[in-house]
Formats: structure tokens, C-alpha cells, sequence
């Protein structure tokens, strides 16, 4: 599969290249040596990792994420929702009418697959916590 997406898109020497990812708004390079260098930009920062686990359980509003997510500001939430949205990461769905309703939620394909590996990195941290002693302040339900 990796074989497929590798011939699909380009490999030359040691340069990846897929110009549909290519955007200086998102911080996503021009080249790349290993795809795990674009699935690590797609995801980096403070906020992306806590944006998706929120999302695990299916659409949910700007303002829940917000109250959801202690000390981000709304506009990063919209900054970072934005990037993940154009990555098909997430998908925003406006619908019609007064007041404006705008949802947010995983794509199944991308989301779900990047959502596999923030849960995991979730049970790093969590057992990585309880070894340093300092997982009193955990939430039980994400054990």
C-alpha cells in the first residue's frame, strides 16, 4: 500500500513531493524524505492532537469544543479546524437557517485513521503518567 501511494504521487532521490499538500498557510514543506514527516506536519502543534480525540464521538459544535477545551481561544480553534479540514482530516458542515449551526467532525477515511494513532499516543501518556506518579489528575474514563 505504501509501495502504491509512493509510486502515485512522486518519489525522486530522496525528495517526496505531492504538490496538492503543498501550502506555506499550513506550514507543509515542498519536499519530504518519509511520509512520516507529512502525517507529523499534518498533526504537529498543541491543539490538533486534543481537536481530534474530542472529535472521537462524532459531530460536535464549535462552541462544545470550545467549552470542551480548556484554554485554547476560538480563534486557534477556527485556525487549527481550518488546517485539519483541509487536510480531509475533519469535515465542517454548515447548516441553513438563523442562528448559523456549524458542526465538526472526523472524515471516517483520514479522521478515523489519524484518531487510531492520537488513541494510542493517549495510552503512552497515560501509562507514562501513572509511571512518573502524576496521573491523579487524569479523567477515569480515558483509561
Amino acid at each position: 500500500m505504501i509501495d502504491d501511494f509512493v509510486e502515485e504521487y512522486c518519489f525522486s532521490g530522496n525528495q517526496f513531493m505531492n504538490a496538492k499538500w503543498r501550502n506555506e498557510n499550513m506550514k507543509i514543506r515542498s519536499a519530504y524524505t518519509c511520509p512520516l514527516e507529512i502525517a507529523h506536519d499534518i498533526i504537529k502543534g498543541k491543539w490538533k492532537p486534543i481537536l481530534i480525540f474530542q472529535l472521537r464521538n462524532g459531530p460536535i459544535t464549535l462552541g462544545n469544543l470550545e467549552r470542551q477545551i480548556q484554554g485554547i481561544n476560538q480563534k486557534m480553534l477556527i485556525e487549527q479546524l481550518k488546517e485539519l479540514t483541509t487536510f480531509g482530516v475533519v469535515e465542517r458542515n454548515a447548516y441553513p437557517g438563523y442562528p448559523l449551526r456549524v458542526e465538526y467532525s472526523l472524515t471516517p477515511d483520514r479522521g478515523g485513521k489519524i484518531l487510531d494513532a492520537v488513541l494510542i499516543l493517549q495510552s503512552v501518556g497515560i501509562d507514562y503518567m501513572k509511571e512518573l506518579d502524576i496521573a491523579g489528575g487524569l479523567d477515569s474514563t480515558l483509561e
